[in-house]
Parts: structure tokens; sequence; C-alpha cells
């Protein structure tokens, strides 16, 4: 048995940044596992390969949640990362933080140290952004925050029509205010995706006292009593196991930590009975609290070829497109398609934004585990996505193989307010399409379509297209009630030697894309560890 002071499970968003910033003063062994394998594809590290990590079972679970009562019984795909770097390496790439009371809404509930004030100083020093540093923004931090590759024609357009529809130009979105049309900037850095594993654990990677295995898939926590002390792994040698002398640290995201805490015979007693695990604590909210942005799509055939459909149904443009990105590294696929964005509130009354205009230079008819399929002809898309759902879910496990899938449920739309938003978001995207500034360009809105105008039709057509918007968090939730698994250090709580770091730590879900706040999550969790080391 192998011993090492940290053992970090999944290199994921997290895993990445924390294998990074433990063992960077030399002091600490540290171990890094990650269930799926190296991050060498092509198709990761160029920006418009999102299309294509989408769908991949090589780098991607490929996981599916439960059918959703609220949705026709549909079940929700989602891909997830199984690859150094984890969703960060498959994902959208769009860098979101959310509003500052977000995060001060965190430290309402309990959670010292996690206000905004707390948490931006991390975001900053993660940050290398090209605009350079100011009071919002870091400069020389490890991720690279890029603005977007080349101006578009169809995104100017679309930025002209949503100022026409109301809706202010915003230059940061994670500026002194969210709301607004503006620009998204990316995860990228030379026209390529700068994931995680780019970003904080190739620099690493050298480092004597780190050790990363890659196809080593965690299937048990070890514990002596109360306390973590090691981690059993799975390999295509076999099953493996290693010591950690400090501390196990738990980052396999909102499905996974979940999962593994359950393995190992932490979480709801009753339902860790009857998966046949004997109970090593009872903590009734492993596995519950379960959030996700919800969305739906509203699409739009164009009169000109300015989108990027043509590069599914194009051989020519396929085929230029890809000869400009390998030779010059300038064309379509140096971005990720979603050059424009707008945050807005679905009533008036709302303090903040609740909604999230995704405009993208594409229209899909599907967007499954089998792959994207656009239209065959040129459209764009404005997706609304609901950032302040109601609905409630949870994962657990179908059985006591660690192997198997998790079972997820999200409990979609619960309450009106969820539907409303969404309705609101609809009629937000139609109305922005009726401007002067695509007048001539809009030539049929392809989905829902014309026909679905009342709320009742917005409603059904919500329930038949609806999906998730994929960024679950919340499952191994903060916080200090009966329900809360860490404590504000994201120490599990009752036990000794374990901590859980990602995105199922968050309380409550930000309003915006979730891969920067894990970053930052990480960030601040590193510290923590190291000064609880002494």
């Amino acid at each position: 048995m192998q011993m090492f002071d940290y053992i970090v499970t999944g290199a994921g968003s997290a895993g990445c940044v924390l294998a990074a910033r433990l063992s960077e003063s030399g002091k600490y062994k540290v171990l890094l596992l990650e269930a799926g394998g190296e991050d060498k594809s092509f198709w990761i590290h160029t920006p418009m390969g999102y299309a294509k990590t989408f769908v991949d079972g090589r780098v991607n679970w490929k996981f599916e949640s439960e059918p959703e009562p609220e949705l026709n019984g549909r079940t929700m795909y989602q891909p997830r990362g199984k690859v150094l770097g984890g969703t960060s390496s498959i994902n959208g790439m769009i860098y979101m933080r959310g509003t500052g009371a977000d995060y001060d809404h965190w430290r309402q509930l309990g959670n010292e140290g996690w206000d905004y004030d707390s948490v931006l100083p991390y975001f900053r020093k993660a940050e290398d952004n090209e605009n350079g540093a100011n009071e919002f923004h870091g400069a020389g931090g490890p991720l690279r925050v890029s603005n977007q590759p080349y101006k578009w024609e169809i995104g100017e357009l679309l930025i002209e029509a949503c100022k026409q529809a109301g809706i202010p130009f915003n230059p940061d979105f994670n500026g002194a205010t969210q709301e607004g049309c503006g620009y998204y900037q990316t995860t990228t850095r030379d026209k390529k995706r700068w994931s995680t594993a780019a970003a904080y654990l190739n620099p690493a990677k050298q480092r004597p006292n780190l050790t990363v295995k890659t196809r080593a898939h965690a299937t048990r926590i070890l514990f002596e009593g109360k306390r973590a002390v090691g981690v059993e792994f799975l390999t295509p040698r076999g099953l493996e196991t290693a010591r950690a002398g400090r501390e196990v640290i738990v980052s396999g995201g909102a499905f996974g930590s979940p999962q593994l805490l359950q393995l190992s015979g932490v979480g709801p007693a009753a339902h860790l009975h009857d998966m046949g695990i004997d109970v090593v604590h009872d903590l009734q909210g492993v596995g519950s609290n379960l959030q996700d942005h919800f969305n739906t799509y509203c699409t739009y055939k164009i009169s000109r070829n300015l989108s990027l459909n043509s590069l599914q149904y194009s051989f020519v443009d396929r085929m230029v497109a890809g000869a400009r990105y390998v030779f010059l590294k300038n064309g379509p696929m140096t971005g990720n398609g979603m050059y424009v964005g707008a945050l807005i509130r679905s009533d008036k009354r709302l303090e903040r934004p609740d909604i999230q205009l995704n405009i993208s230079c594409w229209s899909t008819i599907d967007r499954t585990k089998d792959g994207i399929v656009s239209h065959p002809f040129p459209g764009i898309s404005i997706s609304p996505v609901h950032l302040r759902p109601d609905g409630r879910g949870s994962v657990r496990l179908h059985n006591n193989d660690p192997l198997a899938p998790p079972k997820i449920q999200f409990n979609f739309l619960k309450s009106d307010y969820d539907f409303q938003a969404l309705i609101a978001g609809m009629r937000a995207a139609r109305s922005i399409v009726r401007q002067h500034a695509l007048q001539k360009l809009i030539v049929e809105e392809t989905a829902p379509g014309v026909k679905v105008r009342t709320e009742e039709e917005m409603i059904e057509d919500i329930r038949a297209r609806g999906v998730s918007n994929l960024h679950p968090v919340g499952s191994c939730g903060m916080g200090q009630g009966p329900m809360a698994v860490v404590d504000p250090r994201l120490r599990v709580h009752g036990l000794g030697g374990l901590r859980v770091v990602d995105a199922s730590v968050m309380p409550s879900i930000i309003a915006g894309n979730t891969n920067a706040p894990t970053i930052m999550i990480a960030e601040k969790a590193s510290d923590m560890i190291k000064q609880d080391a002494g």
C-alpha cells in the first residue's frame, strides 16, 4: 500500500486545481486518481470540438437521468468528463461566475467565509484575463480567460437586436453588474481549450511529490473508525489501495462525489441498507439537494450563411474550417459557437437576473447522447436558461456496483415560477428576433414555431423539449443543518480526514455557468487544507 499525505479522487475542474496547489510547495506527497484517461484527443483542445466530446464515450461518462415526471417522463442526457480535466475538458468553455449576491446568500445560510468579498480574491487568483487585472479580474493566474477570437457578423447583429429590444450592453458579465447583453469570454488560450488539466495539472505533473494515476477508478474510501485513511481504486491491473496520512479529498463532481461516499458507507442509512452496504456514518444529506439550471431553445432559419450549421451539412465548409484552424489558427473552429449572451430578469420586480439567454451561431434538430444534429440550412438559436430553479433532486445508487452509473433524479419544473421564468425567456427571445437589426435575416422560427403562442402551449412545449443545462451542483451541500454534508471548511460532518471539494458543495446554485465557481472553490479549499495542516 502506497503512502501519501493527500489523496484526491477525480481529476476534474476541482481535482486538477487541488493536485497542483497541494503539491506546489513540495511539502506534501499527493496522489491524484482519475477514472478516465489522458487528455490527448484533438477534439478536446479544439474549441469547436465541443460538439464531438459531447457524445464521445471515450472521454465522457454519458450519464442519463431517471424519467422526469414534469417532462412527460423523458430522461435527461448528462455528459460529464471522464478524462484529465473532467468536464472542463468537454464543456462549452463559457467563463461566468454568477452574481455577488449568490455568494452573499451562501454566507447567509451559515457558511462563514463564502460571501462575495471572501471568494472574489480566489476568482482573481485563478485568473489570467486577456483584458488585464482590475478590481474584479486577475492577471497571471493559471486559468486563461480570453475574449472572442474575432467578430462575427451575426454576433454584431444579435447584440444590436438585443439593445433594440431594451437590453443594455454589458462589457463584462463578471464585473460590477451581470445584467445586460454582451460577448462571452471563454476559458481558452491561443485558440485552444484551456481546461484545468492544461492550466493547473500539466505544469505540476513533473513534480516528484505528485503522482497522477489515470484509468484509476475510485471504488471505496477506507475508514478506521470514523476517520478516512485511504482509497481503494480499480485499475487495468486490478484493485489497488493507497493510504492517506492527512486527508482523502473527494472531487468527483455533483454525481461522482455522492456516489463514492455512498459506496463507502457514508450517506442515508436506509438507502445504504437497501443497497447492501455497511453504514460507516449516517449522513442524510449525501446525494440530496441536487440542483441544475434548465433551458429550452428557440431556433430560427436565417437567409444568409452566417451560422455554423454548414460545418455539418457542407463538406466544403467543413474542410475549409478545418484547414483554417490547423494551418492558420483562425476561423469558426477557434470559438465555441456561443459568442453572445444576455442576462435579464423574468419579472422586473426581481433584484437580479434569473434568465440567461445563450445566443448561438447554430440551430439544432436534436442534442442527445447519440449526437448533435444541425438543421440542413443556416440557423441560429436563442436558449433561455432558468438560473434560479425551485426544483431539488437527488443522486442515489442503483446498486452496490462501483462501476454502475449513479441514479440521478432532478425533479425539474416543480413550481409555477419555474415555468413562468422560462416563458418570459421565450418571449424575450422572440422580441429580440423581431427587432430591426434582424428583420432582413430571420426567415422563420423553426422551434417552437408560430403555432406555439399561448401560455398553455408554451408550457406543453417546455415539457416536450426543455432540457437540463448541464450545471449540476449541491448534492453534498455545505452548511450546518441536518441535511448539510460538509462544513464551511468542506470537511465532511462527523468524520475525520475527509473533505469534498467540487461543485457538489454549493448550498445553492449560482446564476451562471458553474465551471469558474468550481475552480474558485478548489482554490479556496487548497488554502484551507494547507492552513489546517499547520
